[in-house]
């Protein structure tokens, strides 16, 4: 059995000045921010999403009252302002046709309006969350940039320390 032990040695670079000291934690505080910035990222994008779902169900509620009860409305609106403005009472049947007729192409079009605003608002609701993602992901970037600059301006002064000692 051998008495001799071997001797394990471990290097550790400590730097010796109050300056070396500070560039090194600048460099790990550094180092640690970045991937907050992602998860911050990640987070925004998220609530968007839950956002969406949450508007989705209810947009589509409003669009079915709409079409049960304000359609009908209109239509029997119509309806009676066609009674009133006409002048003799027709006898035939081509006025209620074509009342029918105005009644279906306004409804026609109101339903057309409808879906052109929904389709507007769906896409301003993209963009404004594509929006919001561009702003956090430059607000990342930015926070990024300025712990770099820190960081080179920290390893800049340590380095100006360093050669004046």
């Amino acid at each position: 059995m051998s008495l001799t032990l071997r001797k394990r040695r471990v290097i550790v670079e400590v730097p010796s000045t109050w300056m070396g000291r500070m560039k090194a934690q600048a460099v790990r505080a550094g180092d640690r921010f970045g991937p907050m910035a992602g998860q911050a990222k990640d987070m925004a994008a998220h609530r968007f999403e839950d956002a969406r779902y949450w508007a989705a169900p209810r947009l589509e509620d409003a669009a079915q009252r709409l079409e049960k009860d304000l359609a009908p409305r209109v239509s029997a609106m119509l309806t009676d302002a066609a009674r009133k403005v006409d002048p003799t009472p027709a006898r035939s049947r081509r006025w209620p046709v074509a009342v029918l007729v105005t009644g279906v192409a306004l409804g026609a079009m109101g339903y057309m309006f409808y879906r052109r605003n929904a389709q507007q608002w769906t896409d301003h609701m993209k963009d404004s969350a594509a929006d919001a993602s561009r702003w956090v992901s430059e607000k990342a970037d930015q926070t990024a940039g300025k712990a770099n600059q820190m960081a080179d301006k920290v390893s800049d002064k340590a380095d100006e320390a360093s050669k004046k000692y």
